[in-house]
């Protein structure tokens, strides 16, 4: 899929991603070691494919040190970054920020998951225009208690607090939380087997769709195309 090229797209995406042999670790009782980093690599291809497909967005960032997972998502269409300060999470995303802002000081930046594979480029526009509105937005995901999204206007910082309980760190450091109904393909992160036929009911991109369609740890037997 090819990345949007409209240079007035305001938007530019930050996406952080594990080295595969280590993401998705609560996946494998419900998937196995096998299947596990193949499915952390398809929930960040349908990631990336979508945000890339989202007319708000002009370019994606793919903060990551996976060899294979970075020869994927540049195949996508993004730009892929090693992770330099290997510090964790928020350091990627601070990173990604810093990466994006050298090429475009005024840029509106967000971070988004990589683990959305229902995301929807609709929804994620919604989610965008109702940012570009604010200093700081995030979204919490579907269980209320963390964060798939975070963003900064142009000459903001990112200022990320991603992981655990980070919706109330990010409502504590000012952002507003996104008060949008309709966006759940932005909420539905995927960290468990419960989360991922959650994901599947919602409806998988082609990637996800591929490795869960006849595979029975995932709770269902054909998994539903991303509409």
């Amino acid at each position: 899929m090819a990345t949007n090229t409209d240079p007035t797209g305001p938007w530019s995406l930050v996406v952080p991603l594990k080295p595969l042999v280590r993401a998705k670790s609560r996946l494998a009782p419900a998937t196995g070691d096998a299947l596990r980093p193949r499915l952390a690599l398809a929930f960040a291809r349908d990631t990336v494919a979508a945000a890339l497909s989202c007319p708000a967005v002009l370019d994606v960032v793919v903060v990551t040190d996976d060899a294979e997972a970075g020869a994927a998502l540049t195949a996508l269409g993004a730009r892929v970054v090693p992770d330099e300060p290997d510090r964790g999470l928020n350091a990627a995303l601070a990173h990604g920020a810093r990466t994006v802002r050298a090429r475009r000081p005024g840029a509106a930046l967000a971070a988004l998951n990589a683990d959305l594979p229902a995301l929807r480029p609709g929804e994620l526009a919604r989610v965008l225009n109702y940012s570009a509105e604010f200093p700081r937005t995030f979204v919490t995901d579907a269980a209320g208690i963390g964060t798939t999204f975070l963003s900064a206007a142009p000459g903001v910082e990112l200022c990320p607090a991603f992981g655990g309980p980070s919706r109330v760190r990010h409502l504590d450091s000012g952002a507003v939380e996104a008060d949008l109904t309709g966006i759940d393909s932005v909420r539905q992160d995927v960290d468990t087997g419960a989360d991922l036929r959650a994901a599947l009911a919602l409806g998988v991109g082609p990637y996800t769709a591929e490795h869960t369609a006849e595979h029975p740890g995932a709770g269902i037997r054909r998994a539903v195309p991303r509409r």
